[in-house]
């Protein structure tokens, strides 16, 4: 049976055929044109968001550097293009894109029906509420009745219908297109709360009028794993953004960083030394060079230097660890072994 005899007997559609045809080649593809293609936030503080020269900073988009540090040596060649909540996905899936870095949550639909795979989970969040201390509450089930502002095909709405069904609570939703429209509408007080990811209530916060205001509420309504996007079929393309964060993750452990990285070199501590590539052949078994994580560090820094820089406590947003610590210091971060 041809490919597409096979995928129309597994119920599989054409367009994720494809999908998974054209991306066998995607390393091939970025080294050719000399650079990585990084769909990014069409603007979250903290997260990924370019400034009025189009110098673009964050969280995930330091995660795209990172790829291409690890790639060509040099963390600027990558080309962020800000994609919207609903073209995310299906420009990844047209190969506009060669990786998807925009506060994506990992569902199971998405992973097995979109043609894409979610190799690694950079930012453990979940879904909360921020009102106006005036309105009263302290307790998202203090909300019934209330009106909500979030963006609209997404899995917040989703989230939402299932939190008010369950807690059998009732609601008027404002839906907007963009996370933006739906802020700006809660700031000029067109709902009494604003709902999204917690990181993105940080970040509303701390772009609404008068955050001392408002309330963010001690609720987690979901579990949202977010973490890069690739193409499903380049097993390959796939592990390279899985042990960039894996590389990130497993320096911050052992104590390396963008300052010490060199002199680690010369570590005899043999967990470092198949990190920095001195031992083993660990890069080249993935296509890249066997410094393949040194170049991450140097370049572009550890995870935990990533994350205070961006949206830590050194940072605008202020955001504590939580469960972005590492396991060794009760979080979910854990850097897979390298050997």
């Amino acid at each position: 049976m041809t490919k597409m005899l096979v995928a129309i007997a597994f119920g599989l559609t054409a367009s994720v055929v494809a999908t998974g045809a054209s991306a066998q080649v995607t390393l091939a593809s970025v080294k050719q044109k000399g650079f990585l293609t990084c769909g990014a936030s069409s603007g979250s503080i903290g997260f990924g968001m370019p400034d009025a020269q189009g110098n673009w900073t964050g969280f995930d988009v330091e995660f795209c550097r990172a790829i291409a540090a690890t790639i060509f040596d040099d963390p600027t060649k990558v080309r962020f293009i800000p994609l919207n909540a609903k073209d995310r996905f299906s420009a990844l899936q047209a190969g506009e894109v060669d990786v998807l870095s925009r506060n994506s949550t990992m569902t199971m639909s998405r992973d097995t029906q979109l043609g894409l795979d979610f190799p690694a989970v950079t930012y453990f969040d979940g879904q909360g509420f921020m009102v106006r201390k005036k309105l009263g509450v302290s307790s998202a089930k203090e909300l019934n009745a209330k009106s909500i502002c979030t963006q609209q095909g997404t899995t917040t709405e989703l989230n939402l219908a299932d939190y008010f069904r369950a807690n059998n609570m009732k609601y008027q939703a404002a839906l907007f297109a963009t996370a933006d429209e739906a802020k700006k509408a809660y700031d000029a007080g067109r709902c009494d709360a604003f709902t999204t990811d917690v990181s993105g209530l940080y970040v509303a916060r701390s772009w609404v009028s008068n955050p001392d205001e408002d309330l963010i509420l001690p609720e987690i309504i979901s579990k949202e794993p977010l973490g890069p996007v690739v193409r499903h079929g380049d097993n390959q393309w796939g592990d390279i953004v899985r042990w960039t964060h894996n590389a990130m993750l497993n320096a911050e452990e052992l104590g390396i960083t963008k300052v010490n990285v060199e002199q680690m070199k010369t570590s005899e501590n043999p967990e470092i030394k198949r990190l920095l590539g001195t031992e083993g052949k660990f890069g080249e078994a993935i296509g890249l060079t066997n410094d393949w994580a040194v170049r991450i560090i140097k370049h572009v820094g550890t995870y935990g230097e990533v994350f205070e820089k961006n949206v830590g406590e050194d940072s605008r947003l202020k955001i504590k660890r939580g469960q972005n610590a590492l396991w060794t210091k009760g979080g979910l971060q854990f850097g897979i072994p390298v050997r």
